[in-house]
């Protein structure tokens, strides 16, 4: 006893430290719950503390609250918090400019809606269905059971982990989940409704040679009844009319099982489908799908020109053919990686493509036909109502998503070094991605998001936010304090959504 005694008093205050910090990180890479720590043991600390300490000093030194992009602070620690359930409200009054051009105001009415006793809402505050069913005259129609949902983001460019925490979560909560254009993996599987993505390259559904092939496409649907929509991605926000290329050394047996492709090549997504060429010829292999499986198909698209807009619309109005959804994606990007100048510059932003879209198929009297899905940084109450009141039925949520699961908006999908695990295939990097624990946090968050959804209708007189008009927001234009309607500001009125009440 004596010995160890003097051994230990003979050991350097240095060597406790070096001891207290191995047995720091050891256990932060045993420990599941937070990501970085786990990924990054002892420094991962810092993160917390500098965020803990982080708006005592930005306040003096750094951006204000408002200032990040692609989400501010003040959107990101509301998800985050949302997610976490904390507290996510805001005290001391509102920190935003509201004289700055574009800011959205709502307009609450005297008297909100009144709940009655029975209402499904009082024992479910969050349940908000769809209005519309997609697909009425397809074998199997579908009422998504949310009004938000998860948008496209493909297992290969988000980690299986992430992809699964999503699903479970989804799955919990009753909205579907979007494969993205990288086909269905079986972390899609975990219970959650799914929409079959299918893009240029045609995973999971083509040959040897890369075509799309209908069979294939069947034998998927009939194997997994999970698929209740499929989807055709004619573009997305990030890159719109440009093509991708997975590359050989990130390819692995599984993915390659997956997308139906050959190990060991680079993996070119074309900037174009080959199994149509023209909108008629898009108009035809809808029909064709949606006859062969039942199940509603559309189309997702990011805004540009409109003239081929135009042509499907007419085509629509004098066939009774062509998609059953429309899902307008923005010029805000998302996941996908692309130059700056496709990110920054080709594409409309939502807020002007979902309007020059909508317009088009409203002269064409087809918006009570179509459910208009809306995906574009739209995974907040404020942004999520104005996308309704402008004429969409359903929100797709892709970035919001994944900062509920633990993204820190570090900006390096597109490196595979993402390092919360999230948009990354480096085993290291996403073992810290525990989906039991995140898909919780995913259900905490679109739980809050639809419940708060619901309390602004509420609060405008309403019951559903499909009811909300153009008239119910209005948009600071900065000028002598002056203010003008959507309506106004976009040039059109949205059509009235046919709503019969929410119901169990």
């Amino acid at each position: 006893m004596e010995s160890i005694v003097s051994f230990l008093s003979n050991i350097s205050w240095w060597a406790y430290i070096f001891i207290a910090l191995l047995a720091l990180a050891i256990r932060d890479m045993l420990q599941k719950n937070h990501t970085i720590q786990h990924n990054f043991p002892i420094v991962g600390h810092l993160r917390y503390l500098i965020e803990k300490v982080g708006p005592e000093f930005r306040q003096y030194i750094v951006s204000n609250n408002r200032e990040e992009l692609p989400f501010n602070r003040r959107q990101r620690a509301w998800i985050y918090a949302s997610a976490k359930k904390e507290n996510n409200f805001q005290g001391f009054g509102s920190d935003q400019d509201f004289t700055s051009p574009g800011y959205v105001f709502i307009k609450q009415a005297l008297l909100p809606h009144h709940l009655a006793p029975d209402h499904p809402n009082v024992l479910n505050p969050s349940m908000i269905p769809s209005a519309k069913i997609i697909g009425k005259n397809r074998k199997n129609p579908y009422r998504p059971k949310s009004v938000v949902n998860i948008s496209g983001m493909s297992y290969g460019s988000l980690s299986a982990a992430a992809i699964e925490s999503l699903n479970i979560g989804a799955a919990k909560f009753g909205c579907y989940h979007n494969t993205g254009e990288g086909g269905l993996s079986n972390y899609h599987k975990k219970g959650a409704d799914v929409v079959l993505n299918i893009g240029t390259a045609y995973f999971g559904v083509r040959d040897e040679n890369g075509n799309f092939v209908l069979e294939k496409l069947v034998e998927l649907v009939k194997a997994n009844p999970c698929i209740k929509m499929i989807e055709f991605k004619l573009s997305q926000g990030a890159k719109p009319g440009k093509g991708g290329v997975l590359p050989a050394s990130k390819l692995t047996k599984e993915l390659a099982e997956i997308r139906g492709v050959p190990m060991g090549k680079d993996i070119i997504s074309p900037s174009y489908h080959s199994a149509f060429k023209t909108i008629p010829e898009l108009v035809e292999l809808i029909e064709n799908i949606a006859t062969a499986t039942g199940l509603p198909t559309g189309i997702k698209a990011a805004v540009g020109k409109t003239d081929l807009w135009e042509e499907l619309a007419k085509i629509m109005n004098h066939s009774e053919k062509g998609p059953d959804f429309i899902t307008i994606d923005g010029g805000e990007g998302g996941t996908g990686a692309a130059p700056p100048s496709f990110a920054d510059h080709v594409s409309l932003p939502w807020v002007f493509g979902f309007s020059k879209v909508y317009q088009i198929f409203q002269k064409h009297e087809l918006t009570k036909k179509i459910t208009f899905i809306a995906s574009g940084k739209l995974g907040l109450p404020d942004t999520a109502v104005m996308a309704f009141a402008m004429g969409a039925d359903i929100i797709n949520v892709g970035r919001e998503a994944m900062l509920s699961i633990g993204c820190i908006q570090a900006q390096v999908c597109h490196t595979n070094t993402c390092p919360t695990g999230i948009a990354t295939q480096n085993k290291w990097l996403q073992s810290g991605v525990n989906p039991a624990l995140k898909s919780e946090r995913f259900y905490n968050y679109i739980k809050t998001l639809n419940k708060e959804i619901l309390e602004i209708s509420h609060a405008c007189g309403y019951e559903h936010p499909c009811q909300f008009t153009m008239d119910d927001l209005e948009l600071s234009m900065g000028d002598s304090n002056k203010t003008t309607s959507l309506s106004e500001t976009y040039g059109y009125q949205k059509s009235k959504v046919y709503f019969e009440g929410i119901k169990n």
